[in-house]
């Protein structure tokens, strides 16, 4: 291919009519579990990947089967925000057609796992039978507009919970493509008629990902999104927001050229100029985003390629908005709040450590069963977190003890198995349904720190907080380059281990192992935890230390994350 060729997944959306293709006639397809390759594609956009199970996939081959397809189907919700009758919705469907269990994700969504194509349809429709819906969940759109998770802390944060919604609202697809195929619309008589206003006919050259933060917590990790929006509050007014961009998680291993990135504050807007600056940072990916090679796609090689100084002015073009200097703001952390805590107007929440996300019945610990329970005796609210737990919200003074009392029932309240570092980490699904997956993460993490939380104690840190973070593969999904302690696959049992980032998410981490099995990266964390026991200051953080320490270097600008 040379350097003027678009890639295949442009051509594909080129012809795909507005991302309709022709997924409406794979659906019906009897001889085969899967759809086409083109509509696979496609099918990101509606909150779809498909997918087959890799644990069966060698016998499956041997017996001259067809892989084991099923999908993944990904929700989208603003600000992770459901009713308890929304709960009740997002459960059965769970019951009924996935794999018996809800995976929350690091954007303050749900997916399913393990739909197989007959019930594909009936799942997105029952989906938005509960007042929810999947389009724009993935694809190379706009997706989950995150915010912090507890808008009812105060009314900043449910101010901010607002113009996420309508962020969400405003860079959502036009197509109907979405209600013609899975809930039986009208369809509309020419797809040429339809017009995408910010996403023309061929939408972004990659994802997109933007969210909202209310300092001092960065919760929503708001350097690691295309675009994000710092909160700043006055005389506890929202007077505005410093927006950044530019930031992404995403690489290649090996590849020098691909890296993460953390995003760039361009300047302070004050709330009304919200939708307009969004837009026109959208519209400025859609016009010069890299669309003949998709490992150099994201709105981050776009700026770094041109510069922020260009892109700022171009976006102020764009919009008729001037930037004003950057106001005053710190982070001091990017993670939950776990137990039980008060907001502003009196009502009670309750943090729920939820170990990678996955909401399953387990033992005796019945976290399915157990929500199931609340939800249907209390009206409360879920809230998602970025970081894979759940909040359960909006619970009176009279209501507290009842729900503790199923939290214990169900054996789902926060243990003391839940260390610091369990508490502060995150994995990405990986093996057996990512395709992409090179190692294993959300099944293996858990059997890590325990081994790592007993180092810990042998050193007296057992109650040191630690972002810790596990992907099985390079794109990034849970995050882990602005983890303390990262590592991301590399191959069955091996993973490069990156040290060194930031407690709060302002840092990247720096590549410390190359290909690391399970021993080495005990072996060579072992005297680190021994250091920081030993030479820490007061209220340092361990990534804060291993730089300052001079035992990794500080890196702030993605592309010298593979500098020697």
């Amino acid at each position: 291919m040379s350097g003027n060729e678009l890639t295949e997944v442009e051509i594909i959306k080129a012809a795909s009519r507005h991302l309709r293709g022709s997924i409406a006639e794979g659906l019906v397809d009897p001889l085969t579990g899967a759809i086409s390759p083109p509509d696979t594609q496609l099918s990101k956009f509606h909150g779809i990947y498909q997918q087959d199970d890799r644990d069966i996939r060698s016998e499956r081959t041997r017996q001259k089967l067809e892989p084991a397809y099923s999908f993944m189907i990904r929700a989208r919700i603003p600000g992770g925000l459901l009713t308890s009758a929304q709960w009740l919705g997002v459960d059965r469907i769970a019951t009924d057609y996935a794999n018996q269990t809800v995976r929350l994700t690091t954007r303050q969504a749900i997916q399913y796992h393990g739909v197989i194509k007959r019930d594909l349809k009936q799942t997105v429709a029952d989906i938005n039978h509960a007042t929810l819906d999947t389009i724009a969940a993935c694809g190379d759109v706009n997706r989950n507009v995150m915010s912090p998770p507890l808008p009812a802390l105060s009314a900043v944060h449910r101010q901010v919970q607002r113009y996420a919604e309508s962020l969400s609202e405003h860079l959502m697809p036009k197509s109907r493509a979405y209600h013609e195929i899975w809930l039986d619309s009208k369809k509309v008589e020419s797809s040429k008629d339809e017009v995408e206003p910010i996403y023309g006919d061929t939408y972004l050259p990659r994802k997109f990902k933007a969210a909202f933060v209310v300092p001092p917590q960065n919760d929503v990790d708001v350097y690691a999104q295309d675009l994000g929006f710092i909160t700043i509050v006055e005389d506890s007014v929202v007077v505005g927001f410093n927006v950044s961009v530019g930031g992404g998680m995403g690489m290649t291993h090996g590849e020098t050229n691909t890296y993460p990135r953390l995003g760039d504050v361009l300047g302070f807007i004050t709330p009304k100029d919200i939708l307009a600056v969004a837009e026109a940072i959208v519209t400025t990916q859609r016009d010069y985003g890299d669309r003949t090679n998709r490992k150099h796609a994201r709105l981050k090689y776009t700026i770094d390629d041109r510069g922020v100084e260009w892109f700022r002015g171009e976006v102020e073009r764009r919009s008729a908005v001037k930037f004003e200097e950057a106001r005053k703001f710190a982070f001091v952390a990017n993670g939950d709040v776990y137990g039980w805590h008060r907001d502003d107007v009196g009502a009670w929440h309750y943090g729920l450590f939820v170990e990678n996300g996955r909401i399953v019945d387990v033992g005796e610990r019945r976290l399915l069963s157990g929500l199931r329970k609340i939800a249907e005796r209390y009206n409360t609210e879920f809230r998602l977190t970025p970081n894979q737990n759940l909040i359960i919200s909006k619970v009176d003074e009279a209501e507290k003890a009842g729900i503790a009392e199923i939290l214990s029932e169900f054996g789902i309240q926060n243990s003391q198995r839940a260390t610091p570092l369990r508490l502060n980490s995150m994995a990405c699904v990986a093996f057996p349904t990512c395709g992409l997956a090179m190692a294993e993460s959300e099944r293996y993490l858990p059997t890590l720190i325990d081994k790592l939380d007993a180092g810990l104690k042998q050193y007296g840190l057992t109650d040191k907080p630690i972002t810790i973070r596990m992907t099985g593969c390079a794109n990034g999904c849970a995050r882990p380059y602005i983890a303390e302690i990262a590592l991301v696959g590399k191959g069955p049992g091996r993973y490069k281990v990156f040290l060194g980032a930031g407690f709060a998410g302002e840092r990247l981490g720096a590549p410390y192992l190359e290909n690391a099995n399970e021993a080495e990266v005990l072996e060579a964390l072992d005297p680190l935890f021994a250091r920081f026991a030993a030479e820490r200051n007061d209220a340092e953080h361990f990534g804060d230390f291993l730089v300052r320490a001079g035992i990794v270097r500080e890196v702030t600008a993605g592309r010298h994350i593979h500098d020697n």
